[in-house]
C-alpha cells in the first residue's frame, strides 16, 4: 500500500537536507587529495568458459589510494583499435561485486561494463572483495551510521570517493572511449550514481533506479525499514546528537549533489517501496538540474521495475552512448 506522498504533491517536494556552506569546497578537497595517488588500473583476464564475451579481474586506487576491485566485461574480441562507450554499474546496499558471470547484460549490449565492488559490504545478498580498512566510533549493524559522527570519518565519504574513481579508471582503460561513460545502479546504486553526476564531468547519462541515500532528515522518519532505520536506531542511544548527524548527512544528501548535476538522467522510483520512499527518491529528482525523466512503477515496492526497466534502459543507452 501507499506509505507516502503521491500524485503532484511529489512533483513539488523538495528535499530537507539544509546544504552546508562548504559543500562544494568539501568535496573538492577530497577528490583532490584521492586524485593524487595514481589511478593505476591492474587487471587479469579472467576464464569464465563464455565464448561472446571477455571477463577481466579489476582493481584501482580509490579512497587514499586503497584498491578497489570491480569486474570489467567486454564483447569477445574488443580492440583498442575500437574503444567501446562504457557503462559503470553501482551496488546495492550490502551486495558487493558477486561473480563475474552475474553482470552480463550490458556488455552483452556491446558496451564496456565496469561493475565496482562496494568496500566494507558484499555479505548481505551478494559476495564483496574490497574491505574498508578506516575504522570509525561505535555504530550500529551496517555502515549507515559507521563514522558518522564527522563527515571526514563517515563511511560514505570513503564510499563516494571510490565511486568517482571508478569513472576514473573506466577512463584510463584503452578499450574505453572516455567521451562515452554512463553510470547506473540500484538503491544505494543508485544513490552513488547521483552523487558521481553532481561530482564528475562529462558523463554521457545516468540511470539512478529507486535511489537510497535521498533526503535523509525526511527518510529517517517515515520509514522503518532498514538501512535508513540504522540511522535513527542510532540516535535512540545518542539521543543528544541529532544536529551533527544530520549536519555530516548533508555532504552526502542525494538531492544535494542532483542540484550540481548535468548529464541526461533516467530516474525511476516505486510507489509502494517502504526502503526508499518516493518522496525521497523525488527530493533528488525535483532538485536535478540537467536534462530528467522519471519512471513510476505504481504498484511495486522497492524492487522498482526490475527485468522491464531493463528494457527501457537498453535504447536510452544507447541513445547517450552510440548517438
Amino acid at each position: 500500500m501507499y506509505t507516502d506522498i503521491t500524485g503532484p504533491e511529489l512533483l513539488t517536494h523538495r528535499g530537507s537536507a539544509v546544504e552546508p556552506d562548504d559543500f562544494d569546497a568539501f568535496w573538492r578537497d577530497t577528490l583532490a587529495s584521492a586524485r593524487q595517488h595514481p589511478i593505476a588500473v591492474d587487471s587479469t583476464r579472467v576464464d569464465t568458459g563464455l565464448s561472446t564475451l571477455d571477463s577481466y579481474d579489476v582493481s584501482f586506487a580509490g579512497w587514499d589510494g586503497q584498491r578497489v576491485r570491480g569486474w570489467l566485461t567486454v564483447p569477445a574480441g574488443t580492440s583498442v583499435d575500437a574503444p567501446l562507450p562504457a557503462v559503470v554499474e553501482y551496488i546495492g546496499y550490502g551486495g558487493g561485486r558477486g561473480l563475474a558471470t552475474e553482470h552480463l547484460l550490458w556488455a552483452s549490449a556491446g558496451y564496456a561494463h565496469l561493475v565496482m565492488d562496494t568496500r566494507g559490504q558484499g555479505s548481505g545478498w551478494s559476495v564483496g572483495a574490497t574491505p574498508d580498512p578506516d575504522g570509525s566510533g561505535p555504530a550500529s549493524p551496517g555502515v549507515m551510521t559507521r563514522g558518522i559522527e564527522s563527515r571526514e570519518t563517515y563511511y560514505y565519504r570513503r564510499l563516494t570517493v571510490d565511486a568517482v574513481r571508478a569513472v576514473d579508471a573506466v577512463r584510463s582503460i584503452e578499450l574505453v572511449d572516455p567521451d562515452r561513460v554512463a553510470v547506473l545502479g540500484v538503491s544505494q546504486g543508485g544513490g552513488l550514481a547521483i552523487a558521481v553526476a553532481g561530482l564528475v564531468e562529462g558523463l554521457a547519462g545516468v540511470f539512478p533506479r529507486v535511489p537510497f541515500l535521498c533526503d535523509f532528515p525526511r527518510a529517517t522518519v517515515i520509514t522503518d525499514a532498514d538501512p535508513y532505520r540504522e540511522i535513527a536506531r542510532w540516535l535512540t542511544v545518542h539521543r543528544d546528537r541529532r544536529d551533527q548527524v544530520f549536519g555530516t548527512l548533508a555532504y552526502f544528501d542525494g538531492a544535494l549533489h542532483a542540484a550540481r548535476a548535468t548529464a541526461p538522467a533516467w530516474f525511476s522510483t516505486a510507489l509502494m517501496d517502504p526502503i526508499c520512499p518516493p518522496s525521497t527518491v523525488y527530493a533528488a529528482y525535483n532538485a536535478y538540474a540537467g536534462p530528467k525523466e522519471i519512471t513510476v512503477w505504481e504498484y511495486n515496492g522497492h524492487e522498482g521495475g526490475g527485468a522491464h526497466e531493463d528494457t527501457t534502459t537498453l535504447p536510452r543507452l544507447a541513445a547517450v552512448l552510440r548517438g
